[in-house]
């Protein structure tokens, strides 16, 4: 099976060495890919940007199946532009992609489909917000509407700059705050079944202690020794299985990764956004963590396909820590060499915001390296993350030093 992987960050690098690993794969091509992708597949220079490009290049090389990674070309319509000319493709069409497109129609299909979530207030006019605002009181939970790049939601307790931000989108969403700890868990759908996957939780500040702003996500770790036993059945019943029904009857069946951001709170699961893509870094802990074969999983769900279909996993522990470059999130600095990136035993590292630069590697994104450690409960696992991630040379760089701290040291206390 011919293989086009759509994308360049960490997540794709970990798909790609998925979907490397299924022996069904006999040729895997990466668009536009990275540094470290290029080890394992061929890359082609095409922008995400460009459906047409996109389409072409999937002709030219007569691929079998097309997984689109990042949600900016779903949401453009890639998927579409594909399936029209006969492609297999893992990505929702443009409209099932407004469940992450839009903020506000993901909140409508959550209302028909009975998913519970937070109550909220769509605005447009600044006495909308003010008003929306003061219904909810603090801490101020703020969206974008629209995409933005994982950094369009601010949480606080600041009256004024929930406001400011607020004000700063065309569109906003002003919601509750939902109390509890917060878990990402993904479903596989074929636009009538949908697996659901192991959960995973991934950190979201950039510095220890959930201090700083918000992020793409600093690390991430899986499984969650600390949730309940029936997480995943209960997510499937009340979240996963009600919005692949409902969108199905609304004519725009999804077909792709269905990840539900969720909270656990006192009331029960609580949806907080939806993605239409695997998360980033939280595919980096479940990849794997996978058995199933990933090629061919990807392309039954493509197909209409997964009724028979069953995901068996690891007993292994996965921690992954993001190794982001000087001033991330809000201006990181590019362009700076990265060197003595280590090769050590049940350790995985990902590149994300890389591009070569002569002989050497340099960061060219806030988020440069995943580093993803493997063991037999989640202190190796970390433990491993941590030898690897500190031998790791990029000037100015810097990294969470507690990621799955906590639910380690709950995990040894059991």
């Amino acid at each position: 099976m011919k293989i086009l992987l759509v994308g360049s960050g960490g997540r794709e690098h970990a798909l790609a060495l998925g979907l490397k690993e299924d022996k069904t794969c006999t040729e895997l091509h990466v668009a536009p890919g990275n540094p470290g992708i290029a080890s394992i597949a061929t890359l082609h220079a095409v922008s995400i940007n460009d459906n047409q490009a996109i389409c072409e290049l999937a002709k030219k090389l007569a691929v079998d199946l097309v997984v689109v990674g990042p949600e900016v070309p779903l949401v453009n319509g890639v998927a579409d532009v594909l399936r029209q000319e006969g492609f297999a493709v893992f990505g929702p069409s443009k409209a099932a992609a407004q469940l992450e497109g839009s903020k506000d129609f993901a909140k409508g299909v959550m209302r028909d489909a009975g998913v519970p979530t937070a109550r909220s207030f769509t605005c447009t006019e600044k006495s909308e917000i003010e008003k929306a605002l003061d219904t909810f009181g603090a801490p101020y939970v703020v969206k974008d509407d629209g995409l933005a790049a994982g950094k369009g939601v601010v949480v606080t307790e600041d009256r004024q700059i929930a406001l400011a931000h607020a004000l700063a989108c065309n569109r906003v969403v002003i919601e509750e705050y939902l109390k509890g700890p917060e878990i990402s868990l993904f479903g596989i759908s074929d636009g009538r079944n949908i697996l659901p996957m192991q959960p995973a939780q991934d950190f979201k500040r950039a510095f220890d202690n959930d201090e700083g702003p918000n992020t793409g996500g600093m690390g991430a770790y899986s499984p969650l020794p600390w949730a309940p036993e029936d997480i995943v059945e209960e997510t499937y019943e009340i979240v996963l299985a009600p919005m692949i029904a409902e969108m199905a009857a609304r004519g725009t069946p999804f077909v792709g990764l269905l990840y539900a951001g969720l909270a656990l709170t006192d009331d029960g699961i609580r949806v907080i956004e939806f993605n239409v893509r695997f998360g980033d870094p939280e595919t980096q802990v479940l990849i794997p963590r996978l058995m199933t074969p990933l090629a061919t999983l990807l392309y039954k769900a493509a197909t209409d396909s997964l009724d028979d279909a069953v995901l068996q996993w690891r007993d292994d522990s996965a921690v992954t820590v993001v190794l982001a470059a000087q001033g991330y999130p809000e201006s990181p600095k590019t362009g700076n060499s990265i060197s003595k990136v280590p090769t050590l035993e049940s350790t995985q590292i990902f590149h994300a915001g890389t591009t070569r630069s002569g002989n050497g590697i340099v960061s060219a994104g806030g988020r440069v390296l995943t580093v993803t450690g493997i063991g037999s409960d989640l202190t190796e696992a970390r433990d491993r993350a941590y030898r690897a991630i500190s031998q790791i040379e990029l000037d100015g760089s810097f990294y969470r030093s507690d990621i799955a701290l906590n639910a380690s040291v709950a995990e040894k206390g059991n």
